[in-house]
């Protein structure tokens, strides 16, 4: 089983007759969810102020915590409860950089705290153009380093291309991913963000 961080994205159309119910419900599962082992968070938004569409995320620490939860008798009731008010839903899982490749959102999300709940404003996704400029502002110069620091290797150019490709990305995938591109996209927030 995994053991990153598992995102659940939540859509359910909501009976709009039943949106004061909804609402209740959706809050004590979050409730219920906060109090599991591995829960990260979670938040819950929708569509607009007359919308029946709604959409959650919830996050645990791996996936055997995410499995408690799911499996759990507790979740079961909770589900069951809403069968009355929920008229579609569609969840997907995410880990990752899943997230990358998701359209841009926008809104506002509540989340559970200390001191009750906070509304938190959920920022436009950067256009598919800045995500490809930061993405080769990363890439590009730890490509040039790696194949620079290659060069001199005996026997580096000899070896099949295909073999110094598989290798150039078995070494720069957790690189690019775990600290050249959080980096990047930390130096480049204001510009993402506009």
């Amino acid at each position: 089983m995994s053991s990153e961080p598992i995102t659940v994205s939540i859509r359910r159309e909501v009976d709009p007759a039943r949106i004061a119910e909804a609402t209740a419900w959706v809050q004590t599962g979050v409730n219920m969810a906060h109090k599991y082992p591995g829960f990260l968070g979670s938040g819950w938004v929708r569509a607009g102020e007359d919308s029946q569409v709604w959409h959650m995320l919830y996050r645990f620490a791996n996936e055997d915590t995410l499995v408690a939860w799911e499996r759990s008798g507790e979740r079961a009731w909770w589900l069951s409860m809403g069968e009355g008010f929920i008229r579609s839903e569609r969840s997907r899982r995410r880990s990752g950089i899943e997230g990358w490749f998701d359209e841009p959102s926008t809104g506002t999300i509540t989340l559970p705290t200390a001191e009750g709940t906070a509304t938190v404003a959920v920022v436009n996704a950067p256009p598919r153009w800045k995500q490809a400029v930061t993405i080769w502002l990363g890439f590009f110069p730890v490509n040039l380093a790696f194949t620079s620091a290659m060069s001199p290797v005996p026997g580096w150019d000899a070896l099949p291309i295909w073999l110094r490709v598989l290798c150039t990305t078995l070494v720069l995938t957790p690189i690019m991913t775990y600290w050249v591109l959080p980096w990047v996209t930390r130096s480049l927030r204001s510009w993402l963000a506009r």
